[in-house]
């Protein structure tokens, strides 16, 4: 007699711990919430964070191209003032001498 009351009475304090961890986890609604739907969760919590990081890796790549074209444009724009400025080219050749040689 002693042992059925000692295994009933570990079984509702089992029982109550149980209770009020999930109380304490799901809050006060008395419909418990399935495995299927903490794994539903878990994959749209996966999904997200995929998406989220193809987003950052996109804008990255965005971002550097834009740059790299940035670059290409000054450089070009570099090469078109100093040609802008370059002094023109000086012939030196028998033609364009300047008469100052002594002849025979």
């Amino acid at each position: 007699m002693a042992r059925d009351y000692d295994s009933q009475l570990l079984e509702s304090v089992g029982v109550r711990r149980r209770r009020m961890r999930d109380a304490l986890l799901f809050g006060a609604g008395r419909a418990r919430r399935t495995a299927d739907e903490r794994l539903g969760k878990v994959f749209a919590g996966i999904a997200i964070t995929a998406v989220l990081c193809a987003g950052c890796v996109g804008w990255s790549f965005l971002q550097h191209t834009l740059d790299k074209q940035k670059a290409e444009q000054e450089k070009q724009q570099q090469q078109r003032q100093a040609q802008r400025y370059a002094p023109p080219p000086h012939s030196s050749g028998p033609s364009g001498s300047s008469g100052t040689e002594k002849g025979p």
